[in-house]
C-alpha cells in the first residue's frame, strides 16, 4: 500500500458476472444483441435518443451488487460492486510463501500487459519494492479484492494447493484465462462462516486461511478492467484510487452479506440494474453505471469473457473525473474540454463553448442531472481496446417510464 498519496486511499473492486440458465423466450433477441455487439468500438444508441438497452431475458449470466449500510461513511445505501481498500497485509511477503510455485514470475503467473510501462497508472506503475513490499501491485491488488469479496459477500475465489501443478503449467502455457472458473465456494458452510469472520476481524487472517486450507487465492480469474479516482467533493470526504477487476463464473455462487458495511446483495443482469436504477429503485454511482452500461454490450458470458480476458493484456487508463456542477456535468479523459495541469490534477478547458459540445466530437462525459438520471455522451475511440457503453438518454423519470 501507498502511504505516500496525499489525497486519495488505494482500494480494489470486482466486477462478478456469473452465469444463470437462459429462458427460450430470451433466444430471439439474444441473438441479435450479440451481432450488434460484434462491433464493440461504436455506441449502441444514441447520445441523444431513447436507450437501447438490451432486455434482461437476453442475458444468460447475472452482476452482483452489494448494498452499502446507511451508516457508511462513504457511497451510503449505493448498490456497489464488491470491494474496499487496500489493507498492508494485501502486500506482506507472507504471500511469497503461499505463491512460493509462482516464484520464477515476476507477477506470480499473471500475463504480461502490453502497456508501455511510462503509461500505466500509477496504482499499478508505483515501484512496490521502493514502498517496502515484494508483492507487485498486479498482484496485491488482487488479492485485496478477493478479500474484501469474502469478507462482503461470502463469495471466496480460491484453488487448492492440489491444483497448483496443472494451474503452474497452464500460466506458463498461457491458458489459465482460458476457462471461466468453476469451482467457488467449495468448503462447508461452517468453515465458510469460521473463516469469513476471522478475516473481517482483521485482513490478515486471509493469510491465514490461505496456509491452512492449502489455498491459493485465484488472482488469475481476474482481469484488469479500469482504474477510477473519487473526483474532489466535499472537504475531508474520502477519496479512493480504485482497481477495477472483472471475473465469469459458470454458475452463481452461494452468497450472503455481511451485516455491517453490507446489508443486502442483489444478483441482476447488467439492464436489469440500469433499469431498476432509473425507476429509483435503488442507487449507483456513475463508474458503477458506465460500467454496466459497458457490459450491455455482451449478452452472453462466454462473449464477455472471452472479451475481457483478450482485452486485459492492452492495459487501461487512470480515470479522474472533473466534476463542472453548474452544466451537471462529469468529463472523462479523451474528452475534448479535458485536461490535466503539470502536477496531474484534472481541471476543464475553458476555451472551448460548452453549448456546442452535443453536436461536436470528441465528448467523454456523464451528463448528472439528478441522483436518478444519468445519460452517457461519448464521440471517442476507448484507448487499449476498450468498450464503449451502450448510450442513451433517458426522456423521464415517472412511473410509466421505460428505457
Amino acid at each position: 500500500m501507498n502511504t505516500n498519496l496525499k489525497h486519495w486511499k488505494e482500494a480494489a473492486t470486482l466486477i462478478l458476472a456469473a452465469g444463470h440458465r437462459l429462458g427460450a423466450d430470451g433466444l430471439s433477441s439474444r441473438t441479435r444483441l450479440t451481432e450488434a455487439a460484434a462491433a464493440p468500438g461504436s455506441p449502441l444508441g444514441s447520445s441523444c435518443g431513447r436507450s437501447h438497452l438490451p432486455p434482461k431475458s437476453s442475458f444468460d449470466y447475472d452482476v452482483l451488487l452489494l448494498k452499502r449500510s446507511s451508516k457508511s461513511g462513504f457511497m451510503p445505501n449505493a448498490y456497489v460492486f464488491p470491494g474496499g481498500m487496500v489493507d498492508s497485509s494485501d502486500f506482506s511477503s507472507e504471500w511469497l510463501d503461499i505463491f512460493k510455485a509462482f516464484s520464477s514470475s515476476p507477477t506470480f503467473g499473471l500475463r504480461s500487459v502490453k502497456q508501455p510501462a511510462e503509461t500505466r497508472p500509477p496504482i499499478f506503475a508505483t515501484d512496490r519494492v521502493k514502498l517496502g513490499s515484494p508483492i507487485p501491485g498486479e498482484v496485491a491488488f488482487r488479492i485485496c479484492a478477493l478479500r474484501e469479496t469474502f469478507e462482503e459477500s461470502g463469495v471466496l475465489l480460491v484453488v487448492s494447493k492440489a491444483e497448483e501443478r496443472s494451474l503452474l503449467k497452464s500460466t506458463e502455457d498461457r491458458r489459465a484465462a482460458d476457462q471461466v472458473p468453476s469451482k467457488v465456494n467449495e468448503l462447508c458452510s461452517s468453515e465458510l462462516t469460521k473463516w469469513r469472520t476471522l478475516v473481517n476481524q482483521n485482513p490478515s487472517n486471509f493469510i491465514r486461511m490461505c496456509r491452512q486450507l492449502e489455498v491459493l487465492p485465484n488472482i488469475w480469474a481476474l482481469h484488469e478492467w479500469g482504474n477510477w479516482l473519487t473526483p474532489a467533493g466535499r472537504r475531508g470526504a474520502a477519496r479512493f484510487d480504485t482497481a477495477f477487476f472483472i471475473c465469469c463464473l459458470q454458475e452463481i455462487p452461494y452468497t450472503i452479506q455481511d451485516e455491517r458495511e453490507i446489508v443486502r446483495f442483489q444478483w441482476s443482469t447488467p439492464s436489469e440494474v440500469l433499469q431498476r436504477y432509473q425507476a429509483k429503485e435503488f442507487w449507483i454511482a456513475p463508474p458503477q453505471f458506465y460500467e454496466l452500461s459497458r457490459m450491455c454490450r455482451f449478452p452472453l458470458l462466454n462473449d464477455l469473457h472471452n472479451f475481457s480476458c483478450q482485452r486485459a493484456i492492452e492495459g487501461c487508463e487512470q480515470w479522474l473525473p472533473i466534476v463542472i456542477k453548474e452544466e451537471c456535468t462529469s468529463l472523462l479523459p479523451g474528452d475534448k474540454r479535458y485536461l490535466l495541469d503539470t502536477s496531474g490534477r484534472a481541471e476543464q478547458d475553458a476555451s472551448t463553448n460548452p453549448q456546442k459540445d452535443p453536436q461536436d466530437s470528441g465528448l467523454h462525459r456523464i451528463l448528472i442531472f439528478d441522483p436518478h438520471t444519468m445519460i452517457l455522451q461519448i464521440s471517442i475511440t476507448p484507448k487499449y481496446n476498450h468498450l464503449v457503453p451502450v448510450v442513451g438518454q433517458v426522456l423521464s423519470h415517472d412511473s410509466n417510464s421505460q428505457l
